[in-house]
């Protein structure tokens, strides 16, 4: 068990660190020549922060405080992911390796090409991604003519990829959404869908009255969310920022008991050596957002009651993840939504520099 003297100094740390910035700086270079790599893309994924490498192939990215998974691509080669904090934020050299095309080949001829794949499965797929929100409703692909469909009937699966990145406008939340699809998969037998892929934002030019609405719906869409949970997991603010977990019974499946403490030992841990909290539950659990009622396109579309007062979510980890103060977490795969996050998709999503009433957002 953590004492609360821990639990009071852990926040003291976390309020210091929180004001704190980093540079993330390294070389990118060819993995046989050795050869600089001039123009590389360098950017902090599901961020604004972004930034390409000089003559030298050398860069330097700024950071706030917290954890990232930077993406680094170059054409002609295979886009290539690192993961930093401010403890490790000089990278010396990063090799890059020459695409291979030959196994993506090999792949899509193996596989079930749908040719008016869009005209088939396009609504489909943007309702699966973009989502079906309000939000959704005010974002829109730019150039769907890049997305090929393959229909796998061998394992009843849909599978969408991309040619070229996603370029998608969301007029909701105020942003230029970049979307590099690696892949998206929608199984039938279960009806659950994944994506891998790398995804960047820009902020979107708008008159005052644009962005007095992007503030208020970012707002909207980060209180409750997944990234506001993550956070406040971290901060050990849980219960003042109006969330409560209840675990599900290891003999009962069909019965749910409060947490009264979520800081437990056998949840909740801090790795000290890199500023990371580590959770794990080994039951499903049940996340509710007491603030805030779910919409009423929620409740429609899942046939629940339209009086249910608050959001409930419901997850399976399936190992540990570790949570940094801005509320990135790793590793998403281990990570598996139901209810209420399951609907917010990527038009309800905000990138992890985004800090409620910070520089006028």
């Amino acid at each position: 068990m953590i004492r609360p003297l821990s639990f009071l100094f852990l926040a003291l740390c976390f309020s210091l660190v929180a004001t704190a910035q980093y540079t993330v700086t390294g070389r990118i270079i060819d993995s046989a020549s050795q050869q600089p790599l001039v123009g590389a893309s360098v950017y902090a994924q599901n961020t604004t922060q972004g930034t390409v490498t000089n003559s030298e192939g050398h860069f330097s990215l700024p950071l706030k405080s917290g954890g990232y998974e930077l993406a680094i691509s170059f054409t002609g080669y295979q886009t290539k992911q690192v993961r930093v904090t401010a403890a490790d934020s000089e990278l010396g050299d990063v090799l890059m390796i020459q695409e291979d095309k030959s196994l993506e080949e090999v792949i899509i001829r193996s596989s079930n090409e749908v040719m008016d794949g869009w005209e088939q499965y396009g609504q489909f797929f943007l309702d699966h991604f973009v989502g079906t929100t309000p939000f959704a409703k005010e974002t829109k692909l730019l150039n769907p003519e890049v997305l090929r469909f393959f229909l796998i009937k061998r394992t009843n699966k849909l599978r969408v990829m991309a040619s070229e990145p996603l370029q998608l406008r969301n007029e909701a939340l105020g942003y230029q959404i970049r979307f590099q699809l690696d892949s998206f998969m929608y199984y039938y037998d279960n009806k659950i869908n994944s994506y891998r892929g790398y995804c960047f934002y820009t902020e979107l030019e708008g008159h005052r009255g644009d962005r007095n609405k992007w503030a208020e719906n970012r707002k909207k869409a980060y209180y409750g969310s997944k990234l506001h949970f993550m956070r406040s997991y971290y901060d050990t603010t849980l219960a003042k920022d109006g969330f409560t977990i209840d675990i599900r019974n290891a003999t009962d499946s069909s019965k749910f008991s409060r947490l009264a403490n979520p800081y437990d030992s056998r949840y909740f841990g801090i790795v000290d050596s890199t500023g990371e909290v580590e959770l794990w539950f080994p039951q499903k659990i049940s996340v509710t957002y007491q603030r805030q009622k779910p919409e009423k396109e929620y409740l429609e579309l899942f046939e629940l009651p339209l009086d249910v007062p608050v959001q409930i979510s419901y997850i399976d980890l399936t190992y540990s993840i570790f949570i940094q103060e801005n509320g990135y977490f790793h590793d998403a795969k281990d990570w598996i939504n139901q209810g209420y996050w399951s609907w917010k998709n990527l038009a309800d999503q905000l990138p992890f520099d985004y800090v409620p009433g910070i520089d006028g957002r």
